[in-house]
């Protein structure tokens, strides 16, 4: 009974929706991170080893936010969304994650000669993930803002699709060998990341419209 009045005072306070949205959004800068590291892997800028061990530290503090959300998620009255909606907005930021983490980690085994066509799509998808931070922020705002601040996320998804289809098409008409193997190994890699980050961003709209009606 105790415990019952305890959680129905922090639900009323509001402090489980800050918890919620706090781990929500530590989950999501650990996967800003983790998009960094893949763009400056694609840059030059670390070794595959160093961006695999690194991203292994990386997904490390994006689970243990995941796993503490879900333990809140089961126990609390209210929600800042739909309970479903936050639960499938933080596995879609997970599953976001361990797609860079499987790219950084494909890297390092194929050992491609370069990852220049890799770079526009990293960094796209990045921005795509700081886009998408704002948006939860104003989940405590205003009615309808979070939606329309998903936008900008769902149209860095897109791009992420648009390029990988013109770098897989120069690569078509490019002789087949062993390089041309692994760059469309690790170009549909970047495109599934793509997919995911749109339906995160697909989640929070959802979300947010229902939240707003």
């Amino acid at each position: 009974m105790a415990r019952g009045m305890s959680r129905l005072a922090r639900d009323l306070s509001g402090r489980s929706t800050d918890e919620l949205i706090g781990l929500l959004d530590t989950q999501l800068e650990c996967t800003v991170r983790g998009a960094h590291l893949a763009a400056d892997l694609a840059a030059g800028s670390v070794s595959s080893e160093e961006a695999r061990e690194a991203m292994r530290d990386v997904e490390h503090d994006g689970d243990e936010a995941r796993a503490e959300l879900v333990k809140i998620l089961g126990r609390v009255l209210t929600t800042p969304i739909d309970a479903e909606d936050i639960f499938r907005l933080s596995r879609s930021i997970d599953d976001v994650l361990d797609n860079l983490r499987d790219f950084v980690r494909e890297v390092d085994l194929y050992q491609p000669a370069g990852l220049e066509f890799a770079l526009p799509l990293t960094r796209t998808l990045a921005e795509g993930l700081e886009r998408l931070r704002p948006a939860l922020e104003e989940l405590e705002g205003t009615k309808g803002h979070a939606r329309q601040s998903t936008l900008a996320t769902r149209k860095a998804a897109g791009q992420v699709r648009r390029l990988y289809q013109q770098e897989l098409a120069e690569l078509l008409n490019s002789p087949l060998d062993n390089e041309t193997l692994k760059r469309r190994e690790l170009l549909r890699r970047l495109d599934v990341v793509g997919l995911r980050l749109g339906e995160a961003a697909d989640a929070l709209a959802d979300g947010a419209l229902k939240r707003s009606r």
